[in-house]
């Protein structure tokens, strides 16, 4: 069992590291990680030795709260930004508090050391009862609307795990009580006229320094949250994606419901400029979807009846109807919040190493305090040098830097990575990443796209018109992938599927079947030879195709071979340019595919792969990553998650691309939203900026620390006469904080370096000998007649095979080398007919 607890008063990573050492402490818990930037603890533990009760009771012992948390569906996201906004206000309110009172308090304690007037009946020996008391009175408000730092304090202090409160409250409490012994002091020292005890005393009062420090601390937490909110602005932006309402079509009306009242089944219906409310399958329309939310994809998607519509997309133009398949907790959206919030809460394996040394710095640090106060005395300083020592080292070593450390890097970081349609599931992904040396490909889906498409249309015995007409109506009947290709290809040239006679599927060779009265074949060369259709004049035709990893399918009558249409799975416009960056960084590319070694040949000297493995099955494929981490790489694994689950999880890293099915959320380490291999590279730089980022702070904290702590215990203070006063300490330790947030805040610029224009196909990306389409629309036509000299027109360019659609008022046309848009329009005007548009 997996449970995510949301954890109340911690306020260092000593907090959580307090936490996370009791929790794991209980029977039948296996795994606890505390996040102190989130307040959230992940526990792994067994369903039946232990319940959520023992464990919140648990985290209760240790001095803090805790309970199940709610959950990251959308429509949650208003109460928990009201949360947010609740505990910054609460902050605001206290610090203007503090100021309200610090500034007279200051004015009155060190007025005179800048030759300000003080009020008469505050000035001198004389009033120095009035002087203190005065001073008192003022610090009264500053420890009440900060009392939460004595209350969580002394709480966990005699728990036995002291934290970041209990040394500012030790620290002020010590000044304050010191204040209250010279008031007392004065007191005597004006009842007995020692008026040397008087000064003394009227000198060394410490209430500006409590007051000081607890305002500071305040300050340092009140920015030091802000900048926290920062970091989890990709998570409030997920959420505030989402639609609030949904238009259903329930009673046989369009009523207008919350969208959490939607039920898997309803009919949505989503209007144009509207955000789709929730995933499902397109009944009724067609539309274009802005699905730059969820994917980082900025150009819409065209969508039309049995494609899926994923919640939070935008709807730029038709009108459709859907039935909803996904709602609540299930949809696409929640299921990325809830990753992009696990991965925040998660541990990178380096930090660790900060929470080992927070878990026992505060008791060091209370320790150091007390040493280096009874050194100074024993040194004989006044006990006011040595409280000021102490005061000092307790208000600077609070280990909020520390603990701040890895959280708000991996925060941005994942944060970052969800903008641009990168999901990384946990601080551990994140930070192996960086230091992938082997990257292994699937083939299918992922250097290519998958599915099979028409890449050459060569015409023998009929002319490309006839061709595609009898392609279409041979292969419609059809369930192959292949004649599918060709019957998607046929239709977008504008041809019609006829209807054929005595169909029949010969299984390994291809079809056949009578069409407007003559018997015609459509297959592989074994079915022509079989046929007795002489082909050994196309022998190395089909053998060139074959080398370029294309599957010939040859058109024929009883007589001789009509043309040759030739489908591939064709790479994808961006897997080349993804290998080459992998390459230039160093890493190892290897293809893996169940494909014969003939087509991954071709692949692999199209785009100069290192490796290939062909003919591997997908359990094998496993045993291929096991291999090379056998051979002290750290692999990942790039696939499209669902017969390559073993290997995704077997890799160091697996990485799931073109998301959208559960198999590759649950068994891969990251997820693309997106099917382009320019977003795993993408991944590992974020991965190695992420970690740099992380080093640099946990740097910065060490060396703050180790610097600060010496300074403050007096180390300098014999050979420099440096010594701290704890106001400046309390002052340092604040900025501490807000720097190392600050510094993963510039995580925020981190930016792709491949723009969306890399993810539309460039002609010189495309496979040898496709074709281009263009679409012309055209007025005028009336009748066949006028649709046969548009034909004629066109058709009489060279490279140009036109279909003309006299009820769409349109001509499909095919170019076999690029012809102007401007050559088009005048062959059409040279017709009698006006040309719309091209597209």
């Amino acid at each position: 069992m997996n449970e995510k607890f949301d954890v109340t008063g911690m306020t260092c990573s000593a907090c959580s590291s307090r936490v996370e050492k009791c929790v794991s402490k209980l029977e039948g818990v296996e795994e606890v990680s505390v996040n102190l930037l989130t307040n959230s603890m992940q526990v792994k533990y067994k369903e039946g030795e232990i319940d959520e009760n023992a464990i919140i009771s648990a985290v209760e012992k240790a001095g803090y709260g805790a309970n199940l948390h709610q959950g990251a569906q959308p429509k949650k996201a208003s109460v928990k930004v009201d949360a947010v906004e609740d505990a910054m206000h609460s902050m605001r309110y206290r610090l203007i508090v503090s100021f309200i009172f610090l500034i007279p308090l200051f004015y009155i304690s060190m007025g005179h050391m800048m030759g300000l007037p003080i009020p008469s009946f505050l000035s001198g020996m004389e009033n120095a009862i009035a002087y203190a008391f005065t001073q008192f009175l003022l610090c009264l408000p500053i420890l009440y609307v900060n009392r939460k730092y004595y209350q969580v304090g002394f709480k966990t202090l005699f728990h036995g795990a002291p934290n970041m409160d209990s040394l500012i409250a030790i620290g002020s409490a010590a000044a304050m009580i010191y204040g209250i012994v010279a008031i007392y002091g004065i007191g005597y020292g004006l009842g007995v006229h020692d008026m040397a005890l008087v000064e003394r005393f009227h000198m060394d009062l410490y209430f500006e320094s409590a007051a000081t420090i607890l305002t500071l601390i305040t300050l340092g937490k009140y920015l030091e949250a802000k900048s926290k909110g920062k970091t989890s602005e990709a998570i409030s932006k997920l959420m505030d994606l989402a639609p609030q309402t949904a238009l259903v079509w329930r009673d046989g009306q369009e009523r207008e419901i919350a969208v959490e009242e939607v039920v898997i089944g309803d009919t949505v219906i989503v209007k144009p400029g509207a955000k789709v409310p929730v995933d499902g399958v397109i009944l009724e329309g067609s539309t274009a979807l802005d699905e730059a939310a969820i994917t980082g994809e900025s150009i819409p998607v065209e969508k039309g009846v049995g494609d899926s519509v994923v919640g939070a997309t935008m709807n730029k133009s038709g009108s459709i109807r859907f039935r909803a398949t996904r709602v609540g907790n299930d949809t696409t959206l929640a299921k990325i919040i809830q990753l992009v919030e696990d991965a925040s809460a998660s541990k990178a394996p380096i930090a660790k190493l900060a929470d080992k040394i927070a878990g026992i710095f505060v008791p060091v640090v209370i320790l150091i305090a007390i040493a280096a106060s009874a050194y100074w005395l024993i040194q004989g300083q006044s006990i006011e040098f040595a409280l000021s020592i102490g005061i000092s080292v307790l208000v600077i070593s609070c280990p909020c830097a520390l603990g701040l450390a890895t959280p708000v890097a991996i925060m941005v970081g994942t944060g970052k990575g969800a903008e641009n349609g990168i999901l990384i599931k946990s601080g551990e992904a994140l930070e192996t990443a960086h230091a992938i040396q082997c990257v292994v490909m699937d083939k299918t889906g992922t250097i290519t796209e998958g599915k099979p498409q028409v890449t050459d249309v060569i015409t023998l015995n009929a002319s490309r018109n006839e061709l595609l007409e009898l392609a279409l109506a041979l292969e419609k009947p059809s369930e192959h992938p292949l004649a599918e290709a060709i019957v998607t290809y046929s239709e977008k040239a504008g041809f019609s599927a006829a209807s054929v006679e005595h169909f029949k599927a010969v299984f390994g060779k291809g079809v056949e079947a009578d069409f407007n009265g003559r018997h015609y074949l459509a297959g592989n060369q074994r079915m022509m030879n079989e046929a007795g259709i002489d082909c050994s004049d196309l022998l190395n035709q089909l053998d060139q195709l074959a080398d370029q990893g294309k599957t010939p399918l040859l058109f024929a009558d009883t007589k001789q071979v009509l043309g040759i249409l030739a489908v591939a799975d064709v790479v994808k416009p961006t897997s080349r340019e993804a290998i080459q960056r992998f390459q230039k960084q160093g890493i190892d590319v290897v293809m893996l595919t169940g494909d014969n070694k003939r087509t991954a040949e071709a692949i692999r000297s199209q785009l100069n792969i290192n490796t290939v493995i062909a003919e591997v099955l997908p359990q094998d494929k496993e045993k291929v990553i096991s291999d090379l981490q056998a051979k002290g790489q750290k692999v990942a694994m790039i696939g499209d998650g669902i017969n390559d689950a073993p290997a995704l999880a077997r890799a160091d890293v697996g990485i799931a691309i073109g998301a959208g099915t559960d198999v590759a959320i649950e068994s891969a380490d990251i997820v693309l939203m997106r099917s382009d291999l320019l977003d795993a590279v993408t991944a590992l730089r974020l991965s190695k900026a992420v970690i740099r980022n992380i080093k640099e702070n946990l740097f910065w904290a060490f060396f703050y620390n180790s610097v600060g702590i010496p300074l403050a215990a007096g180390l300098f203070y014999t050979a420099f006469n440096l010594k701290l006063n704890p106001m400046f300490g309390a002052a340092a330790m604040s900025l501490s904080s807000v720097c190392v947030v600050s510094n993963a805040l510039r995580l925020k610029f981190f930016k792709t370096d491949h723009t969306a224009a890399e993810l539309k196909p460039a002609d010189e990306n495309k496979q040898q000998g496709e074709n281009k389409m263009k679409t012309i629309k055209i007025v005028g036509m009336m009748c066949m007649h006028c649709v046969n000299h548009v034909e004629k027109a066109l058709n009489g360019i060279e490279g140009v095979h036109a279909k003309v659609d006299l009820e769409k008022q349109q001509a499909v046309v095919t170019l076999d080398h690029e012809v102007s848009d401007e050559t088009l329009k005048a062959a059409v005007a040279e017709a009698g007919y006006e040309v719309v548009s091209i597209d």
